[in-house]
């Protein structure tokens, strides 16, 4: 982001478009076999932490947003269930889902203020920019998660 002057708002969806790509492009080259090679003892893959973060996106603006159960958002009761990979899972199939449930996000807050209370988080309203914040945060560390795992992969 160049604009250091922007609205805060603008700011915050900008880091989180970056770093949105940065997790999806983790995925750039691979084969994929690379793609769900197990590398440490959690479920984490670079196409799982691409999977995880589709849900992310939907717990936090569609479930929190909207306040529809998980089981109505067809998408996983925990987030370790998150990374389970299926046979039909692929790096298109996965990209292009989390690509939907970005734009889907995107569209989900366009109307919304910074300070409107989402009402369906599990530990109640929350505003829209603790979750922005929280989406930032988590998906930096798996931002992270994915360039350690893939130099593992591409060295190995």
């Amino acid at each position: 982001m160049d604009d250091y002057h922007a609205p805060i708002r603008a700011q915050l969806e900008a880091f989180i478009d970056e770093h949105r790509a940065a997790l999806a492009a983790s995925l750039d080259g691979l084969t994929e076999e690379q793609a769900r090679r197990s590398l440490v003892p959690s479920r984490t893959t670079l196409l799982g932490l691409v999977k995880h973060a589709t849900f992310v996106e939907q717990v936090w603006f569609d479930e929190a947003v909207t306040a529809r159960s998980r089981a109505r958002i067809g998408i996983p009761e925990t987030p370790d269930d998150s990374f389970v990979l299926t046979d039909a899972d692929t790096i298109a199939s996965v990209r292009q889902a989390y690509r939907a449930a970005c734009d889907a996000s995107r569209r989900a807050t366009a109307p919304l203020g910074l300070d409107d209370l989402l009402p369906g988080n599990r530990r109640g309203p929350l505003p829209l920019r603790w979750v922005y914040l929280h989406v930032l945060r988590e998906l930096a560390q798996h931002c992270g998660h994915a360039d350690i795992l893939r130099e593992q992969v591409l060295s190995g």
